[in-house]
């Protein structure tokens, strides 16, 4: 019998990455998937970082890289995992992200308004299943947390999963961002088990502290940089003209948006309904620039106007701050902009509005990250750690912007 042939691909950030074998391979070359290279892993943040311009396909076989990493530590450390086990939870992290829509999260609830990108993942690897004889059946379980070992599950989805230790790196990477740099290999060597949960042997603790503060500094700087908010408030400002437009006939959707607008679709129907599955393929974010060039052409001028600056990157102008945006600014701008351009009131709602964003370190309630120590005893970081403040790391920041056309504020 031929053995299988190892296939490599050279990753920029974790080096040489061994492909699946055998029904993961498959699923790496099904079309479903190699739509991810279609999708940039930050959305629109390459507007401000060149760089930025990195794919949720490289992310998706760099979480399931680091998987098969942290699976044969644990194995190392005597955790029982049977090759049946490391194979579905490997499968489940290549395709934690495969219900990502264009633009990644920058979309999500615009195109699918009742529908998660998670119940999206789902959807998917419901219908992968049905393709493969019911191979994934395993993976599904460990996915939605149904099997009997916990900690499989956390390497999926925890407050250190495979997927927070590879976009961290990533990202980090890709926009030079040095905050973000953590020592991936370092964490995954510490992993171990106590009590069917993930652990961090005593020794990591470091590594963790400077994970999470490299994980809120991130946020700020990159996942919810004024400017990458700017250019995703315009992106969903264009959806939301566009629907507005479409519900008053003044406008002929897409085919693929016409299906989803037209009929709201819920995720038992996308589980369901494999034609469904495909329709979503087929959207990426190169289809997304068709849609808007096209739309800088309408007639409309709310919906030219929005789509014309986005394809020129002249953006919304942004303003934060702690407390919420008083009602009379808001008044004040939308005033000045309806003068500019002489529109009505509900018009001039799309060019100036304000909103918020929020970011936390670590939550104290979800899956804990905990210490293991040589005696027996087991810590939450923000208990073990001598220079993280339990307040701090877990205090919800709220940021209150308004967001709106800087020429016609200004003039």
């Amino acid at each position: 019998m031929m053995e299988k042939k190892i296939k490599i691909v050279n990753d920029p950030v974790l080096g040489f990455i061994q492909l699946p074998l055998g029904l993961g391979l498959q699923i790496v070359e099904h079309p479903w998937f190699q739509r991810l290279r279609n999708i940039k892993q930050l959305g629109v943040a390459y507007f401000i970082y060149p760089g930025a311009v990195h794919t949720r396909f490289q992310h998706s076989l760099g979480a399931y890289y680091l998987a098969q990493q942290a699976i044969d530590v644990l194995i190392t450390k005597k955790n029982e995992i049977t090759p049946i086990e490391s194979e579905a939870v490997s499968l489940a992290v290549l395709l934690h992200d495969i219900g990502h829509g264009p633009f990644s999260h920058t979309l999500e609830k615009i195109i699918l308004p009742h529908i998660s990108h998670e119940q999206i993942t789902l959807a998917y690897m419901h219908h992968f299943n049905n393709l493969f004889d019911g191979e994934l059946r395993l993976a599904i379980d460990i996915m939605n947390n149904r099997y009997s070992k916990h900690f499989l599950h956390q390497l999926i989805s925890s407050q250190l999963d495979m997927d927070r230790l590879d976009y961290l790196k990533r990202d980090s990477f890709f926009t030079g961002v040095s905050e973000g740099v953590i020592g991936t290999e370092r964490i995954i060597k510490m992993l171990t088990i106590a009590k069917d949960s993930l652990a961090v042997e005593e020794k990591g603790i470091y590594s963790i502290e400077k994970f999470l503060i490299a994980r809120r500094l991130m946020y700020w700087q990159v996942y919810l940089h004024k400017t990458v908010l700017a250019a995703e408030q315009m992106l969903i400002s264009i959806f939301k003209r566009v629907h507005f437009l479409y519900k008053n006939k003044q406008l002929i959707l897409p085919d693929t948006l016409n299906r989803f607008w037209n009929n709201p679709i819920s995720a038992k129907e996308l589980n369901e309904n494999i034609e469904l599955i495909q329709l979503f393929s087929q959207l990426d974010d190169s289809e997304i620039w068709v849609w808007i060039k096209q739309w800088a052409q309408h007639t409309d001028f709310i919906l030219s106007f929005l789509s014309q600056n986005f394809i020129q990157r002249k953006l919304f102008k942004i303003e934060m701050q702690r407390t919420p945006i008083p009602t009379s600014k808001l008044e004040d701008y939308r005033n000045k902009t309806m003068k500019k351009f002489h529109l009505s009131a509900f018009d001039a709602s799309f060019l100036v509005f304000s909103d918020s964003a929020e970011n936390h370190a670590y939550s104290i309630t979800d899956d804990k990250i905990n210490i293991l120590y040589k005696d027996g005893r087991i810590l939450d970081i923000s208990e073990a750690s001598d220079i993280l403040n339990t307040e701090v790391i877990s205090k919800n920041v709220i940021k209150y912007f308004i967001c709106f056309m800087q020429e016609a504020i200004r003039s």
